[in-house]
């Protein structure tokens, strides 16, 4: 099953040259989920041959607006463009209300229906669920109530091994694919270990967007596949970054270490940086398996 995340955005508060403020595109079993939507995400998608029609589910970490600033743009295009199916979106309650009243002064009445479910920034729980996987908060520790977002896939059926069960009836391979043993009309077992192997094990993508470095959401993040852990400042500017509620590269490369997770990916860089690769060195020189989540790099996860 696909299971893998597109960068539209990785700059922080303002966007620099071919860098977008934050946004990225969940892939999972060929539904798309939006994570942040930043300043010009829509042309993003444009951009990387993403369409933006095929998005059905839209997580806001929190309202500054290098997260959220694309929104009403997207919206808007997809009213345009004749979309009818709902929308479901998963943010801070004002957010609603900011949504409401652009549409209420722009005079505008969208052809499709927007879901919208207020998150909460106080613990940590599931709010979506379908048949691919689940999506739980994380609470982080920013200037504003925001949280991150755990994707976390559900466990899979077992996998057919083709050779095996090209004679065997097309009726018997949904037993087969749960594990189920099948007695033929003869009598005969046709156990599932011997036509099956088991499904790819579940994966995991959390997405830790604004926050300082605190252990308080280490216990979420614990043992995921991918961390995507924002990294604004290099750490010679640790005040900085206390001072505004962020993480330095080097302290993300902590997080990865300290929780175990297979991969990093660091972004929401500064606008100050022109060049990444030193903020890059200095989370590697903590956690090596990291790399810099930029602008038009799909990652599977």
């Amino acid at each position: 099953m696909k299971f893998e995340v597109t960068i539209l955005g990785s700059s922080s508060a303002t966007p620099v040259f071919n860098r977008n403020p934050s946004a990225q595109l969940l892939n999972c079993n060929e539904k798309y989920y939006l994570i942040d939507c930043g300043e010009g995400t829509q042309q993003q998608l444009t951009k990387y041959s993403l369409k933006a029609a095929r998005i059905d589910y839209i997580f806001i970490s929190h309202l500054h607006g290098d997260h959220y600033f694309g929104l009403i743009g997207l919206l808007s295009s997809l009213h345009l463009n004749g979309r009818v199916k709902p929308m479901q979106i998963f943010g801070p309650k004002p957010l609603l209300e900011i949504l409401e009243i652009q549409f209420k002064y722009s005079d505008t009445v969208l052809r499709y229906p927007i879901e919208f479910f207020p998150i909460e920034a106080d613990e940590s729980r599931q709010i979506f669920e379908n048949s691919d996987l689940t999506v739980k908060t994380i609470v982080l520790n920013h200037r504003i109530p925001t949280t991150g977002f755990i994707f976390q896939q559900k466990k899979r059926q077992r996998k057919l091994i083709k050779d095996k069960t090209d004679e065997v009836p097309m009726a018997y391979y949904t037993a087969l694919k749960k594990g189920i043993d099948v007695e033929l009309p003869n009598g005969d077992i046709l156990r599932s270990e011997d036509y099956t192997t088991e499904a790819d094990a579940p994966r995991c993508y959390a997405y830790c967007s604004d926050t300082l470095f605190d252990e308080s959401y280490f216990a979420a993040i614990k043992d995921c596949d991918t961390l995507y852990h924002e990294a604004t400042f290099m750490h010679d500017l640790l005040d900085r970054a206390k001072e505004t509620h962020h993480t330095t590269a080097l302290q993300a490369g902590e997080v990865a270490k300290i929780n175990g997770v297979k991969k990093l990916l660091i972004g929401h860089f500064s606008s100050r940086y022109k060049t990444l690769q030193m903020l890059l060195e200095e989370a590697q020189s903590v956690f090596e398996n990291t790399e810099l989540a930029v602008e038009g790099r799909t990652f599977h996860l």
